[in-house]
């Protein structure tokens, strides 16, 4: 099994991914401790590599500098791991699937160009979300192989899977909706730390 990260990256990468965020979100999100994860908030703040702001949209983010630091650490545990080449060989897999689930996305929440799906056809519902079932049957090996490279990745699948269950069985708002665990919020999430991960600058990347 691949070794865990260090917290104080996944807390970097945490903050990176889910944005401003109290610190028992950002704990929840990771699956560790309370009291580890604002330890380590207090600390990165102190460096100046996170932020507290306050208010009625209080939380911690990611400094400028916390950003780059994180980058490096993400780096340092790809070399210290050798599985640069499988990551961005998933990576590659990833994006073969990403612009089929950008449309299956733009599907669900449109009839066509015009239209705002409501929901109310069930045969169109039911073709779109056996097209997630197929999507995701693909995916994810793709999360496994990841997961067989740094433990970190391993709730991507699992998550994943979980949504398109959730989908499967009715809840639709687990398709795409935000602020939720959705399939599209995972999937964005999964795909912005494979971009850190490998240092990649989403604007200069295809959507495919």
């Amino acid at each position: 099994m691949a070794p865990p990260s260090p917290p104080t990256l996944l807390v970097l990468l945490g903050l990176r991914l889910v944005g401003v965020r109290s610190a028992d979100v950002v704990a929840a999100w990771l699956g560790l401790p309370l009291a580890m994860v604002t330890e380590e908030l207090h600390a990165l703040g102190a460096a100046g590599l996170a932020r507290y702001r306050p208010g009625r949209f209080s939380g911690w983010s990611l400094t400028p500098a916390g950003r780059v630091e994180g980058e490096g650490l993400l780096a340092e545990e790809l070399d210290r791991a050798g599985c640069r080449v499988e990551v961005e060989h998933c990576y590659q897999a990833f994006l073969q699937l990403n612009g089929p689930l950008l449309r299956l996305c733009t599907d669900w929440q449109m009839t066509d160009l015009q239209t705002l799906n409501d929901h109310h056809d069930a045969g169109y519902d039911a073709a779109v979300v056996a097209r997630l079932v197929e999507l995701d049957v693909v995916a994810q090996p793709v999360c496994a192989r990841l997961a067989a490279c740094l433990r970190r990745y391993g709730a991507y699948g699992t998550r994943l899977a979980f949504a398109r269950h959730r989908v499967g069985d009715g809840a639709g708002e687990w398709f795409t909706k935000p602020m939720i665990a959705s399939y599209h919020t995972v999937w964005f999430e999964l795909h912005e730390d494979l971009l850190a991960t490998l240092n990649l600058d989403r604007a200069t990347q295809p959507e495919r």
